[in-house]
């Protein structure tokens, strides 16, 4: 053993123990320690790793990040993974490659339409105005919360290119419905898997079904990276031009620090360019910077390792609060789910029904008076956000649904660091309430 690999050694051993000092045997106290609806679980392990890409100093896409990709591919079954820096920028990414020139026919253009759903997160309808599409803002279901798929078909038109839609709290959507139609009428097919890691639709991973998968690695996910996203795909045309938005928007494919991957470096002749142009300094697309970090892969890992065992304790929370707060389905709806998906529940979203003697506000200020983390469903409705109120849209039928959304449902954590007296404290407390609001 040199001495770089026994002082790495140490370093190993200290880090171990630092986090047994700083992070184990925090003890549940019910009503003061706060039960957030996300948090990051994690141990050594993820602090023993980006150490370790620290000490290579390799800081930008090399070795981890490579060994990342591969990994969480594997994950989705499908060839390609590209780290990012952020979920959004995930997104962004997906659907600016959409845009290329080289689709040819096929690439979307200034005011082309791109399907969505009315209820949801922002950055999965962001990337839309930013690439100057028109969004076409269809309705949630009840109880799924996902797109209102019985109106698919008649919300297409001849602008239309592509459907970019999110499963919902990680449950998925109509998968069946939504890739049958896209494939009838050539539009591409987004899914935006950002709360949807490890769930399933016909035994097959969500994201394995369209064109692009995206996925978010924000500490509240169901792993982390710190910030983070990722992009997945199965297409190496699209690969192609994912990295290249990603990268600059240039032409060249070398991994960084690494020259004439293609094997004629200086043999192209692109745009007004004159011949021979150093093939690494020609930029085909308007592109950004959005790449992630060595760092951030080793985190992401150490944390796919645990994947199996979060997604189960997911399971686990998610159910157990479903048994237990059943009793209560007269005042309020609870989830609902496809036979054909197996969600890995990023969420639990519950809305107050019609008619009760109490309303939204008064439950979930109830919860977290108490230590029980809330969140509304995202923006509720994204019509009616400031952001885009004003802004060039589509809309079809009247959102009724989202409207409710909007206004009755909110949605409590089932994530893996929520713990079996945590979670009975959780029942406890909506029982407690419940009973006293009794209609």
């Amino acid at each position: 053993m040199d001495k770089t690999e026994k002082i790495t050694k140490e370093i190993m051993e200290l880090a171990e123990k630092y986090y047994s000092l700083k992070f184990v045997n925090r003890p549940f106290i019910p009503g003061k320690t706060y039960i957030p609806t996300s948090q990051k679980v994690f141990d050594a392990e993820e602090i023993k790793s980006i150490i370790l890409s620290a000490l290579d100093f390799n800081l930008t896409h090399g070795k981890f990040s490579i060994e990342f990709e591969c990994n969480l591919a594997a994950v989705f079954g499908l060839r390609y993974g590209m780290i990012v820096n952020s979920g959004s920028s995930a997104n962004l990414l997906a659907l600016s490659a959409l845009t290329s020139h080289k689709l040819g026919k096929r690439a979307l253009g200034k005011g082309d339409e791109v399907i969505t759903a009315a209820c949801g997160f922002p950055t999965t309808v962001a990337p839309i105005y930013q690439n100057n599409l028109t969004p076409v803002f269809l309705d949630a279901e009840m109880g799924s919360y996902n797109i209102d798929t019985s109106v698919l078909e008649e919300s297409i038109s001849e602008k239309t290119k592509a459907i970019m839609v999110a499963h919902t709290l990680g449950n998925p959507f109509n998968l069946k419905e939504i890739t049958k139609i896209a494939k009838e009428h050539h539009l591409f097919l987004i899914e935006d898997c950002c709360d949807a890691l490890g769930s399933a639709y016909e035994g097959k991973h969500v994201g394995s079904f369209g064109d692009i998968a995206t996925l978010s690695l924000y500490p509240a996910h169901h792993i982390t990276t710190g910030e983070g996203g990722a992009i997945l795909t199965s297409n190496p045309g699209l690969k192609r031009l994912i990295e290249s938005f990603r990268d600059w928007g240039r032409d060249c494919w070398c991994e960084p620090g690494m020259s004439n991957t293609c094997g004629k470096r200086f043999g192209w002749q692109l745009g007004k360019l004159p011949f021979g142009y150093d093939h690494k300094y020609i930029f085909t697309h308007i592109g950004y910077n959005l790449k992630a970090t060595e760092m951030q892969a080793a985190i992401g890992i150490a944390q796919l390792q645990k994947l199996p065992d979060f997604i189960k304790r997911r399971k686990e929370n998610f159910n157990y609060l479903y048994e237990q707060l059943k009793d209560f389905e007269d005042t309020l709806l609870f989830p609902k789910w496809l036979s054909a998906a197996e969600p890995s529940w990023f969420g639990f979203p519950i809305s107050i029904r019609e008619d009760t003697s109490f309303d939204r506000l008064q439950l979930t200020k109830f919860l977290e008076d108490h230590g029980i983390g809330t969140r509304t469903l995202f923006a509720g409705n994204l019509t009616k956000q400031p952001a885009y109120t004003d802004m060039n849209k589509r809309i079809v039928g009247d959102l009724k649904n989202t409207d409710y959304i909007m206004n009755n449902t909110f949605w409590i954590g089932v994530h893996p660091g929520i713990t079996p007296p945590m979670r009975e404290y959780i029942a406890l407390k909506f029982a407690e309430f419940l009973r006293k609001h009794k209609t």
